[in-house]
C-alpha cells in the first residue's frame, strides 16, 4: 500500500504542477481553432468529396474530425514535456523527417508537380510538417551551446541543418515551405543572440536565393508575375477567393449558401479561409485572425519573459512558425502576396499539417510552461 503511494504521489504532483504551468489561453484558443475546422469541413468537405469522385459525402468531414482528435493528443501529451525531452523529441523527429524527405526524392508520391509525400495505407504523409517544428528545437539547442562550448562549432553546425533541410524542401520542390521555415529560423537566429554581421549576411543569401529560384523554376516566376502583373496571367483562383470573401459582406451568405466551395479544387485546405469569409462573413474572418494573432502575440510575449537561452529562442521561432503560416495563407487568400499553396493552421482539411501544427504548438507550450518541479521532491 505504501509502495502505490509512493507511486501516484509523484505523478499526480507532476500532473498538479502542468495544470499549473501550463499556458491554458493558448491552448484553449488551440482548440478554438480545431472547432472551425470541423465546422468549415462541414461546409467544404461535401463539395470536395463529391468532386473527387468519393461514394461518401462525408469523407473528409469524418477524417478531419479523427485528425483533430489526434492533433489535441498530440498538442497535450507534447505539452507535459519537460524542456530537455522537448530537444530530445525534436532531434528525433527530426531524423526521421530528414531521412523520410531524401525517401521522397527517390520514391515519393507526386501530385500537381511535386513529390512531397508518401502514401501509405490510404494515407498521405507529408514529412515537411514535422521537419520544420523539430528543426527550430534543435537549432535553438545548439546556438544555445555556444554559452557553455565556445570552442565548438555550434553556429556552422546549425546553418548546415538549415541548409540541408531547405535543400530537400526546394528539390520536391516546396518553395512556400523554404520561405516560411527561413523567416521562422531566422527569428529563432536572431533571438539566439547571433552576430548581426552573420544575420544579415544569412538574410542576404536568402533574397539572392530567392532570385535564383526566380531565375530557375518555371511556377515561382509565373506566380511573382501574376501577382505583379495580373492583369496578364490567369489568376482564377486567387480572384474567385477574393470575390468569395467580398460576396460574404458582414454577416455572410449563411451556412452552406457558399459558391466557392464548389469553384475551386482547394477550397477544403488552401482556400478554407475564403469559404468562411463568403459564409460566415467579414465578422467572422476578422475573429479568426484574431484569434491566430492572439496565440501568437501571447506565445511571443510568453517567449521573451525566459531566462534560458534555449527555450526562449525556440518558443520564439515555433510561435513566429505557427503566426507566419497563418498570415501567408489568409494573405494568399485576399490576395496580398502571391499563391503559396499552403493550409491554415488547425483549419484546413489535412492531416499532417494539423499534426505538424499541433507538435508545433505542443512542444511551445512546454518550452513556455512555468517551472514548478516540487513534484521532483517527492520521488
Amino acid at each position: 500500500m505504501r509502495e502505490a503511494v509512493l507511486t501516484s504521489g509523484p505523478a499526480t504532483a507532476f500532473l498538479t504542477d502542468w495544470r499549473r504551468g501550463l499556458d491554458w489561453p493558448i491552448l484553449f484558443a488551440a482548440c478554438l481553432l480545431l472547432g472551425v475546422g470541423l465546422l468549415m469541413s462541414l461546409a467544404a468537405g461535401p463539395p470536395a468529396a463529391a468532386r473527387l469522385g468519393y461514394e461518401d459525402s462525408f469523407f473528409f468531414v469524418k477524417r478531419q474530425a479523427v485528425f483533430s482528435l489526434l492533433a489535441l493528443g498530440v498538442q497535450v501529451s507534447t505539452s507535459l514535456l519537460e524542456r530537455v525531452w522537448s530537444r530530445r523529441l525534436a532531434a528525433l523527429v527530426f531524423a526521421g523527417a530528414f531521412v523520410l524527405l531524401v525517401y521522397i526524392l527517390m520514391a515519393g508520391h507526386e501530385a500537381k508537380g511535386a513529390q512531397r509525400w508518401i502514401r501509405l495505407a490510404g494515407l498521405s504523409l507529408q514529412p515537411s510538417e514535422f521537419a520544420k517544428p523539430a528543426l527550430l528545437v534543435l537549432a535553438a539547442w545548439l546556438l544555445a551551446q555556444r554559452h557553455l562550448f565556445q570552442e565548438g562549432p555550434w553556429t556552422s553546425l546549425t546553418l548546415g541543418l538549415f541548409c540541408a533541410t531547405v535543400g530537400l524542401f526546394l528539390l520536391q520542390p516546396d518553395v512556400g515551405q523554404s520561405v516560411l521555415l527561413t523567416f521562422a529560423f531566422s527569428a529563432t537566429f536572431f533571438v539566439a543572440g547571433v552576430g548581426w554581421r552573420l544575420a544579415l549576411s544569412f538574410l542576404a543569401a536568402g533574397a539572392g536565393l530567392v532570385g535564383v529560384l526566380y531565375a530557375t523554376l518555371p511556377h515561382v516566376r509565373f506566380r511573382l508575375n501574376s501577382f505583379i502583373n495580373p492583369a496578364a496571367y490567369d489568376t482564377y483562383q486567387v480572384d474567385t477567393a477574393r470575390e468569395a470573401i467580398a460576396r460574404g459582406g458582414l454577416v455572410g451568405v449563411g451556412p452552406g449558401e457558399g459558391r466557392i466551395k464548389t469553384a475551386l479544387p482547394d477550397a477544403h485546405t488552401d482556400f478554407i479561409y475564403a469559404v468562411l469569409g463568403e459564409e460566415f462573413g467579414y465578422l467572422a474572418a476578422l475573429a479568426l485572425i484574431c484569434v491566430f494573432a492572439f496565440i501568437t502575440w501571447r506565445g511571443l510575449k510568453q517567449a521573451a519573459r525566459l531566462r534560458d537561452p534555449y527555450p526562449r529562442a525556440a518558443a520564439t521561432g515555433l510561435f513566429a512558425l505557427f503566426g507566419l503560416q497563418a498570415a501567408i495563407n489568409i494573405g494568399v487568400n485576399v490576395g496580398l502576396i502571391p499563391p503559396k499553396g499552403m493550409t491554415l493552421p488547425l483549419v484546413s482539411y489535412g492531416g499532417s499539417s494539423l499534426i505538424g501544427t499541433a507538435l508545433t504548438l505542443g512542444l511551445a507550450l512546454a518550452l513556455i510552461r512555468r517551472a514548478r518541479p516540487a513534484w521532483k521532491e517527492r520521488l
